[in-house]
């Protein structure tokens, strides 16, 4: 089992990786008044069938070789409704898969979100051909980084060059 949200994220994106993503969006909502948590991750990647889409979810079942389990999609899952909130996979081949999970904060069994800040900027930094664009929503008030907007500001100095590490890790800490 996993125990926080951030290493479903990690998992979840490690998944678009692997399915040759090139844009993924990350989205967390947390609303206090309707006692909801929502993941949302969408990705670019090679998309999968209907078929597929049913088969990941179940924990016997793995893309990668050698494994004949992969228990990331299904302990998401299995979290989400053990709160009581839901999951949702829509994929199609060619156009990339959304994931979009409901989890209902009241539960005593929901895992914290752990550490959001470090999770964003290790994917950023472990990822530099990759596009993300982050959205972190409490009660109304969101934060947005979209590293396609800071590449091109940065006018060809890689975002995982050390200068530019230590700013993306003082503004997360100022935001998030």
């Amino acid at each position: 089992m996993m125990d926080e949200i951030a290493s479903h994220i990690i998992d979840i994106v490690a998944n678009s990786l692997a399915a040759h993503a090139h844009n993924i969006t990350i989205a967390i909502e947390k609303d206090s008044a309707r006692s909801l948590l929502i993941l949302n991750i969408k990705d670019d990647g090679i998309g999968m069938d209907n078929e597929m889409t049913q088969k990941v979810q179940d924990p016997f079942f793995s893309t990668k070789t050698g494994r004949k389990v992969g228990l990331g999609i299904p302990l998401l899952k299995g979290t989400a409704e053990t709160t009581g909130g839901s999951f949702f996979l829509t994929s199609e081949p060619g156009k990339g898969t959304e994931i979009r999970v409901l989890f209902h904060t009241s539960h005593p069994d929901l895992p914290p979100l752990g550490n959001i800040k470090d999770t964003i900027l290790v994917l950023i930094v472990a990822n530099p051909d990759v596009d993300f664009l982050f959205t972190y929503t409490d009660n109304g008030k969101q934060f947005v980084i979209d590293t396609k907007e800071i590449k091109e500001l940065l006018g060809g100095v890689p975002i995982n060059h050390p200068e530019v590490i230590s700013f993306l890790t003082k503004y997360l800490d100022e935001h998030l």
